[in-house]
């Protein structure tokens, strides 16, 4: 059942327009749209019988909110735009040809839907001399501000605020200033800002030695710095504004499977797909709530519909592929060159409420390994089923498959999307996030709107608990957590209730089975210190992670979500008669 909440956002985002901008589709149709829209893939290979089939079974998980694409194919699949990827990373050279062709290359990528990730590492630091001009460079912050300018008058598709995401490697004589570049609160907004962390460089934290920052175009000897003091910047500026997060560059090296197509060197805006330059990336989610079953009173993971979903997952963002209009003639050749896919998955936090295990337990962390490791081997022989079908992808011969006889469809497979807007369509919690809140406001989610959101798994215990439980719901909706002791709280622990190296923890075991990367928000209580960011950083590194991000609740002014209910009659009214089933306002 599709709840208000997924009604409103649909609405306003998803749901195709008549020339008069009355909404022209129900959701029913709008996912008959794009179980029809994708599914042309298959006339490519097979036959109209086999487009008929596998418009059918695209339509049932889509309908069933078993499995959900990104949005720019939500919005865009069977419309003549019909751009479908959410994620691109395009390059930048130390030129100003480069630069301004790279923004404008953005911009019609950003008009389409998609998000963008750069590397500003190979510009010259400020103040570097300019040959040709007889000037001075301005460095690579600067030329973030301006693209920073140009995303904010792009409305991403005309529907989604623009998303970009800014790398710099940590040893280029700019990172001092790129560390602070968020600081005020105000620049750099539509910006996700990582440093991009060496091997080197953390080795050097760790013993309290220096790194060297190197200039970027002939890899001279500028200065070095103490290393510790750089990573005490990083963290102390995470601590105030959420960024800079770290993106290791040599782990996503050690993992990529084309090196000899280049080096990766930034990520999608939210991290977890590293793409080469001029790359996309389709993705799509699994929502796990879906699939547990009850035996004799005995929950768990129903594996046999899950290895069913994951399949056709695979095998829906192929086609994906297959039908996308890229919005380039460069993005299309590195796309279809590497069919790069990231299958991943939604809901994790209630599917460990549902069989009964803590998020802050070692038992979720088994759970974490154990799912991904299934999901991950799956998508990989799905992956090979349709390389025996369709062909291996082109690049294959250049990648690290070719020594072992691996026949892949898809470069990699697997990745682990935040999922912010299909989660709520969907009706769980986003990715492998653990609960926010038990009851929270989730702002600006479409412009200035506000979105009041319950867990319905809390209802639906609190109902079983007789008179004490309106008390409790009221205490709810005023806090956001459970005051209340024993198994139930320890359930439903939520994101700043959860030590934030379990967070770490859980991101580390979904890494390990996914061949992209993984988002996931390390929460942090108001009262933490940076000492607390400097070991979610250290931890996430030793534990092989290809990145981290942290939030210090309150460390925004502007919150995208925000503790409790507020005050205002109607929401508590709801809540204290919510229905378990239906109670996403």
């Amino acid at each position: 059942m599709i709840s208000d909440n997924a009604k409103r956002v649909l609405e306003a985002r998803y749901l195709r327009r008549d020339s008069d901008g009355r909404i022209a589709e129900s959701p029913d149709q709008l996912f008959e749209r794009v179980a029809r829209g994708v599914s042309e893939a298959e006339l490519i290979n097979g036959t109209t019988s086999d487009a008929v089939y596998w418009e059918d079974r695209f339509h049932r998980m889509l309908t069933a909110l078993d499995f959900l694409p990104n949005s720019p194919t939500l919005m865009n699949a069977g419309t003549p735009l019909s751009q479908l990827s959410a994620c691109f990373v395009l390059p930048i050279e130390d030129s100003m040809e480069s630069i301004f062709g790279t923004l404008r290359d953005a911009a019609l990528i950003q008009r389409t839907g998609g998000g963008t990730g750069f590397s500003f590492s190979h510009l010259r630091p400020a103040g570097d001399p300019i040959a040709s001009t007889g000037g001075t460079s301005s460095g690579p912050v600067s030329f973030m501000k301006i693209y920073d300018c140009a995303t904010e008058n792009i409305k991403l598709g005309g529907r989604r605020r623009g998303a970009n995401m800014g790398v710099l490697r940590v040893d280029h004589p700019d990172i001092e200033e790129f560390i602070e570049a968020k600081r005020d609160g105000v620049s750099l907004r539509n910006f996700n800002i990582s440093v991009g962390a060496t091997d080197e460089f953390l080795s050097a934290v760790e013993s309290g030695g220096d790194l060297v920052l190197r200039h970027p175009t002939d890899a001279r000897v500028v200065r070095s710095v103490p290393a510790r003091r750089l990573f005490d910047d990083i963290c102390d500026a995470a601590w105030a504004t959420g960024d800079p997060g770290l993106i290791f560059l040599d782990a996503i090296a050690r993992t990529n499977p084309l090196p000899a197509c280049g080096a990766i060197e930034a990520t999608n805006p939210c991290g977890e797909v590293p793409l080469l330059p001029y790359e996309s990336c389709n993705l799509g989610s699994i929502n796990l709530v879906h699939f547990v079953k009850e035996r004799d009173r005995v929950v768990s993971v129903d594996f046999d519909r899950l290895r069913t979903q994951v399949e056709e997952g695979v095998r829906f963002l192929d086609d994906v592929i297959s039908v996308n209009r890229f919005p380039l003639g460069t993005v299309s050749q590195a796309t279809l060159a590497n069919r790069k896919i990231g299958l991943g998955v939604m809901g994790f936090a209630e599917l460990c409420i549902l069989l009964g295990i803590s998020y802050a337990s070692d038992q979720a962390i088994l759970l974490a390994d154990q799912l991904m490791e299934f999901i991950a081997r799956q998508a990989r022989l799905a992956s090979a089923r349709l390389a025996d079908q369709r062909g291996v992808f082109p690049n294959w011969n250049a990648s690290i498959y070719r020594a072992s006889g691996l026949r892949l469809r898809n470069a990699t497979q697997t990745s682990i999307a935040p999922t912010g807007t299909i989660s709520i369509i969907a009706g769980t919690s986003s990715s492998i996030e653990p609960l926010f809140a038990l009851a929270y406001r989730r702002r600006h989610v479409l412009g200035e709107q506000t979105f009041a959101e319950i867990n319905p798994l809390v209802l639906r215990h609190l109902t079983r608990l007789g008179q004490d439980s309106a008390k409790l719901m009221n205490s709810i909706a005023s806090t956001g957590f459970l005051n209340l002791g024993g198994e139930m709280k320890n359930l439903f622990r939520t994101a700043l209730e959860i030590p934030p190296e379990q967070h770490v923890r859980v991101q580390a075991a979904f890494q390990k089975h996914v061949d992209n990367a993984v988002s996931k928000t390390v929460n942090l209580p108001a009262d933490a210190s940076p000492q607390d960011v400097a070991d979610a950083y250290l931890l996430s590194y030793r534990l092989g992670c290809k990145g981290v991000t942290v939030f210090r609740y309150g460390s925004k002014s502007e919150p995208m979500l925000e503790l409790g209910l507020g005050e205002t009659p109607e929401e508590r009214e709801h809540f204290t008669k919510c229905d378990p089933e239906a109670c996403r306002l």
